[in-house]
């Protein structure tokens, strides 16, 4: 599942002079699955149904 915009990441890039390797895109989302993993089971072992930020 696609976290990411990568016209966004694309942005980012060219404002940093620096480029994107095609499959950074992958890689990046794969990082935000297991942060919000993370963040989940945090909220659930909390008894609570809403992501906070400090579940990150």
């Amino acid at each position: 599942m696609p976290y990411v915009v990568k016209k966004a990441i694309q942005d980012y890039a060219k404002k940093n002079k620096v480029q994107v390797s095609g499959d950074f895109y992958g890689a990046l989302d794969q990082e935000i699955e297991k942060l919000l993993n993370a963040a989940a089971a945090r909220t659930k072992d909390n008894k609570r149904k809403t992501l906070k930020p400090y579940d990150l």
